[in-house]
């Protein structure tokens, strides 16, 4: 029996042979280290955080254009001596609207050849300045093909070169303008520029929802060439819902119902709701406080609900959300809990006294259609398939733990231990499992995994959440003070310093520089709320896209973007609109606030990428040895020489 390290090397050898199908010599192998190497003394690229867009696309796609204030603030560094206010202005609508603000400078007769010369260069230098800190090969890869050649031309040149070469440049320029080719040359140096201004994009969680155009949000994510999803708990109803969930496909159609998206559905997503509203107006009175669709959703969610608590009763739900059979009809109340509350409705039609939790024949046949209807939608399963491909529960990247909502806690500070299958988890494993099933309702469809996804979305413990969801209560209970939901001990104890600490730890995370990165919860700045809690240590960037929370927060939200140099947490103003920002230059107006200052500029060394090619670099080496050592054959032309 051979030992460890004999085994060791027997792995390592057939890694080599793997690896050595990509690079077949020493002088591919060799070539590839210089150019990891290269990579590794990079500045470190800059990263952008978002949250809770919520279906408000013209909020996000602006957001998502100037990269929150990026653009606009390469623009003043590179222009501030050249251009003034208005011109910037500009040069920064024409990078963020390059199709539509074209058509208003050629409708106001200023695309003459000396416009397009001059807004040519400008852009070829803002596109050159923000492409410094990146491999000539990314650069490249990040072209339009149509125009790489000439790009690459205009590109990379050091002052110096475009000092003796700006004749050259500019006769390129000229030709541009004078084969017709200046707009489309424009549109693709704006793409290149957005897509060289941010490297990574992380979206920490609820794209769906609230908002009419989730499905547009997700078109455009799909399209971005390096992005990740923190799932959030309106995104796991949406997920819940395409892998079959009844609970979390109710609870989808419940959601478009109050906030009025049903386009979301039907129009989006080419999912019918005609026969659930014709199945509404003929069962439900109209003269109520409550419409017969919302009603109708409603009860049929309440007892696929019902009969999801009952399959589980280890998740302790019963108590809190079966309240179907809590009714008093006759007095018109319900109990919850030691207390009774007047119920806003006593029409309830398709209840059945000895099983108030069965669905009737008619409300059965509804939801299979659209249970139907959820499996059928090709853009839908498109997009919940980005979502499984792109998304996680957490992301711990480079010191940074992301997470939605919440780590579920007890109120002395220990984390929750939740009964996962016969297994009681807490923390990260606890984390770790939700993710897991999450991808097996996905995977396998098992009715278990299925109603997992429901939990995920409002369960007691659910990390997505975090708080007791009193969706009955909302419904059918006029009293508003039965409407307050608790949340978890977490929200309140991660104001804390060494709980942050604590939880960082738990994934893995030590340092002054590690951070908690949350979405999920509005910033009350009217209220003296802050998104910056624990010493730093937790940063809350709930973007408040939706206008529903503008009046409640005060402002738009928050994003976050980390540099080289810096992190800063940007306080947004309301967006006015494309139309606005077309025709005014209007941008989102941002207040930065530096959260940490680096000593000296952060190198690609020094983050999670770093380690990973500094990996790639020893496995390179230890392939390049057994070349050496004959251990591997070399792959060698016709003339003899190493291919």
């Amino acid at each position: 029996m051979t030992s460890t390290g004999e085994e060791r090397g027997d792995l390592d050898l057939r890694y080599s042979r793997l690896l050595a199908r990509d690079f077949p010599n020493r002088k591919a192998a060799v070539s590839e280290i210089i150019n990891l190497e290269t990579i590794l003394s990079l500045p470190r690229g800059t990263e952008h955080f978002v949250s809770d867009i919520h279906g408000e696309h013209e909020a996000f796609l602006h957001i998502l254009n100037n990269c929150s204030g990026v653009i606009r603030e390469q623009i003043r560094v590179l222009f501030s001596g050249e251009l003034d206010e208005l011109g910037q202005a500009e040069l920064r609508t024409l990078v963020y609207y390059p199709h539509e603000k074209l058509e208003r400078v050629r409708a106001a007769g200023l695309t003459t050849e000396g416009w397009y010369l001059v807004t040519l260069y400008r852009l070829v230098r803002l596109a050159r300045w923000i492409a410094g800190k990146y491999t000539r090969s990314k650069v490249r890869k990040s072209m339009e093909p149509e125009f790489a050649y000439i790009l690459d031309e205009l590109m990379h040149a050091t002052r110096d070169e475009e000092r003796v070469r700006h004749e050259y440049h500019q006769s390129i320029l000229a030709s541009i303008v004078a084969t017709g080719a200046a707009d489309d040359f424009i549109v693709t140096l704006a793409t290149l520029i957005k897509r060289l201004a941010v490297d990574r994009l992380h979206v920490v969680g609820d794209i769906f929802d609230r908002g009419p155009h989730a499905d547009r949000v997700l078109h455009d994510l799909s399209r971005h060439p390096s992005v990740d999803v923190q799932w959030g708990n309106h995104d796991i109803a949406w997920m819940g819902a395409a892998c079959g969930s009844l609970a979390c496909i109710c609870s989808v159609v419940r959601t478009s119902v109050r906030y009025g998206t049903l386009d979301a559905i039907e129009s989006a997503y080419g999912i019918p709701l005609r026969r659930l509203a014709l199945f509404a107006d003929a069962t439900y009175s109209a003269d109520e406080a409550i419409s017969p669709f919302e009603k109708a959703i409603d009860v049929i969610l309440f007892k696929v609900e019902g009969q999801t608590f009952r399959r589980h009763p280890d998740w302790h739900m019963s108590s809190r959300r079966l309240l179907l059979d809590k009714m008093d009809l006759e007095r018109g109340v319900v109990r919850i809990g030691e207390r009774e509350w007047e119920l806003n409705t006593r029409d309830f039609p398709t209840l059945d006294p000895a099983d108030p939790y069965a669905l009737s024949k008619e409300e059965a046949e509804v939801l299979d259609g659209l249970a139907e209807s959820f499996r059928e939608s090709g853009r839908l399963r498109r997009h919940i398939g980005f979502l499984y491909e792109r998304g996680s529960l957490y992301l711990v990247r480079d010191g940074n733990l992301l997470f939605h909502g919440c780590i579920p806690m007890q109120t002395d500070g220990s984390f929750c231990r939740v009964l996962c299958e016969g297994t009681p988890l807490a923390g990260r494993a606890y984390l770790d499992f939700c993710d897991h099933i999450a991808r097996r309702a996905w995977g396998q469809g098992d009715q278990a995994a299925l109603d997992w996804m429901y939990y995920l979305w409002c369960g007691a413990h659910s990390p997505l959440s975090g708080r007791v969801v009193k969706t009955f209560e909302r419904a059918f209970v006029s009293d508003q003070a039965a409407w307050k939901e608790p949340r978890d001990p977490y929200y309140e104890l991660s104001d804390d310093e060494d709980t942050c600490v604590r939880i960082l730890a738990e994934f893995g995370l030590a340092g002054p520089q590690c951070r908690i990165i949350n979405g999920h919860t509005p910033v009350r700045v009217a209220e003296g709320e802050t998104p910056v809690r624990a010493n730093g240590r937790k940063l809350i960037i709930d973007g408040g896209f939706c206008e529903a929370y503008h009046e409640t927060t005060g402002i738009a939200g928050y994003t976050l973007v980390s540099g080289s140099h810096d992190i800063r947490i940007k306080a947004h103003r309301p967006f006015r609109g494309i139309e606005a920002a077309l025709d005014d230059n209007a941008d989102i107006m941002s207040e930065s606030d530096v959260i940490c200052r680096y000593d000296h500029q952060v190198l690609v060394s020094e983050t999670d990428r770093g380690g990973t090619i500094s990996e790639r670099i020893e496995d390179l080496t230890r392939l390049i040895g057994d070349y050496r050592q004959g251990r591997i054959a070399e792959q060698v032309t016709s003339d003899g020489s190493a291919r």
